[in-house]
């Protein structure tokens, strides 16, 4: 393998290509039903799928079942990246379109139950991002996949899904059935992080894997085994820290845009009863007495006190 055929040399991955094709066609055919649709949506949605085919038909999937880190390099980006284009893409508010109103009743029902938030709790999204790699590495499945090419093919679609329920459990582009806060997706991203560099250890200082696979190709170029391993390893660790900076910074783009939002609407609502206790000031009469509230009554009218008091979000957290 050179730079010039990692570029230049093809293959045809039929399950990812015909995968792709399929994908696409139906996300087109749900968005045009759709009355608006952001641009942007597309546009990632469809480099997910570009970055599909790439890393399985390009020179990445000539050299994978040759090169560790080579595979390496397409796992990470196939659990890591591609699943991020395209929850950033909403699938499921597009394949909503294709159902009727009976179908996305029932299915809009099943999201909301017990059964559908319990799956999608953190620490169990946590883990369907964290397993399968060390399935995959620890396990004689890693060997599977090397010798037979529908192994191969479950084993990356299982990685593509578990990394796609991932990201839309923690970006919430497409409807959720839980609406937790982006700090426990930071969390989680740290704990990510942690899991990479323990798997990247293990693969660095421990055993071969699928050695008698690699040492039977008798290739006489590139590096040794171990040091194919060791390339591996790094990649898996720093390579999947470094695939998911994109995600921490959609992550906090979209927290800035919520905590406008939330603003915009405290701000609105806070003008509402400004307006309301204006209109009804002057059709008020009070006699000395009833100036003195009454027990129980909130001791920060509307319109004064700290601006804590009258947001709606905190204003019961300071009562006296």
């Amino acid at each position: 393998m050179t730079w010039s055929s990692l570029v230049t040399r093809w293959t045809v991955d039929w399950p990812a290509l015909c995968g792709a094709v399929v994908v696409g066609v139906a996300y087109t055919v749900a968005v045009r039903r759709c009355s608006s649709w952001p641009r942007t949506r597309s546009v990632s949605f469809a480099a997910g799928l570009l970055l599909t085919v790439l890393l399985t038909c390009s020179g990445l999937g000539v050299y994978d079942d040759t090169l560790f880190w080579v595979r390496a390099v397409q796992n990470v980006a196939l659990l890591m990246v591609v699943p991020l284009l395209l929850a950033m893409g909403a699938p499921l508010t597009a394949a909503a379109q294709l159902l009727s109103a009976g179908q996305r009743e029932a299915l809009g029902r099943w999201g909301r139950g017990d059964l559908a938030r319990a799956l999608t709790f953190p620490v169990v999204v946590t883990g369907v991002l964290m397993v399968p790699m060390y399935v995959l590495y620890l396990t004689p499945l890693y060997d599977l996949t090397l010798r037979h090419e529908s192994a191969d093919a479950v084993a990356r679609l299982v990685l593509l899904c578990c990394g796609f329920v991932y990201f839309w459990t923690r970006l919430q582009v497409d409807p959720t059935p839980r609406q937790d806060t982006h700090l426990v997706s930071f969390a989680i991203s740290l704990v990510e992080v942690i899991a990479d560099a323990g798997l990247g250890l293990v693969l660095w200082f421990g055993p071969l894997r699928a050695a008698e696979y690699y040492t039977a190709l008798h290739r006489a170029w590139g590096p040794d085994v171990r040091t194919d391993q060791i390339i591996g390893a790094g990649v898996l660790w720093i390579g999947g820290d470094i695939a998911g900076l994109p995600f921490i910074g959609a992550l906090f783009l979209r927290w800035i845009r919520a905590d406008e939002r939330e603003a915009k609407r405290v701000d609105a609502q806070l003008d509402e009863r400004a307006v309301a206790g204006v209109a009804a000031a002057p059709s008020s009469t009070r006699s000395p007495q009833s100036s003195t509230p009454a027990a129980g009554d909130d001791p920060a009218p509307e319109g004064n006190g700290l601006w804590w008091e009258q947001d709606p979000r905190f204003r019961g957290r300071y009562r006296s």
